[in-house]
């Protein structure tokens, strides 16, 4: 009887030490996958700032499929130089909180319903990312769990130490803050060399450089310099938190290709605010 109950006590356990075996068989394909990074890199992990309206290319509204794999593939170049990133997404190509509420809707409500337009870039982009092969987590700091994980930072650390990129969705979760506060916010959480704003012009200048043909371009500048003169870089909530935190900022244009790669290896592209 003894026998008997022990017997089927092993027969028990055997389906559960398979699983812990294919479970140590992932993490060690997993860690094989993990891009050791470069020891000539400036910058070992980034979080990338991209609003709503890059991913718009040339089309007057919503997401242009082509320009969401272009992205992607200049995430790919920096992820296989062994780059750690994070990525902050804007959702100004499908709704703007701001403009709504000058409108007339109540500016809580018209917040919401900007961040849920920021789930809807992420996973847009998140898409793009894994046709190519990159393994990709989307965190949303409003709760949605059937379309991504909640936001925790020790498992956002952990996933970009495994080499997968992550996207932070829902801006910080709460209305009145923007996806730019959102980025310097997560970029100091998570532990960011610096936070890279991709635009499309390819710096900082002292106007409008599509406006204004006689506005000229900062190779670097202060971060009070930008609140003096009012530059839009950043709103003023994110760049007072970089400069509480002394993290840089570089901005630069992302509609060039390998941008993003050359300013991993130190190139001098766009401006550095700091």
């Amino acid at each position: 009887m003894c026998g008997s109950s022990l017997e089927k006590g092993w027969r028990k356990a055997q389906p559960v030490k398979a699983d812990l075996r294919k479970r140590a068989r992932v993490r060690r394909k997993e860690s094989k996958r993990v891009q050791t990074p470069d020891s000539k890199l400036k910058y070992k992990r980034v979080l990338l700032k991209l609003s709503g309206e890059v991913l718009m290319g040339d089309r007057g509204y919503g997401i242009d499929p082509a320009t969401v794999e272009y992205m992607a593939v200049e995430v790919e170049k920096i992820v296989k130089m062994g780059v750690q990133v994070a990525i902050v997404i804007g959702g100004g190509n499908i709704f703007r909180g701001v403009e709504a509420s000058v409108k007339g809707m109540e500016r809580a409500s018209a917040d919401y319903m900007g961040m849920l337009a920021t789930v809807i870039n992420a996973l847009a982009l998140q898409n793009a990312l894994e046709r190519i092969g990159l393994q990709t987590r989307v965190q949303s700091a409003i709760e949605m769990r059937e379309l991504a994980e909640s936001y925790i930072r020790r498992k956002a650390v952990r996933h970009l130490e495994k080499g997968r990129v992550v996207i932070f969705a829902a801006g910080t979760g709460n209305p009145y803050f923007t996806t730019d506060t959102a980025a310097a916010l997560r970029a100091m959480e998570v532990g960011a060399d610096v936070i890279c704003k991709g635009t499309k012009v390819d710096g900082v200048y002292t106007a409008d450089p599509m406006k204004d043909p006689a506005a000229k371009k900062f190779d670097a500048i202060s971060y009070i310099d930008v609140l003096k003169h009012n530059l839009k870089v950043m709103d003023s909530t994110a760049i007072t938190l970089c400069m509480d935190n002394n993290l840089p900022i570089v901005v630069f244009n992302i509609k060039k290709a390998d941008n993003i790669k050359n300013l991993m290896k130190g190139r001098k592209i766009g401006t550095i605010v700091g």
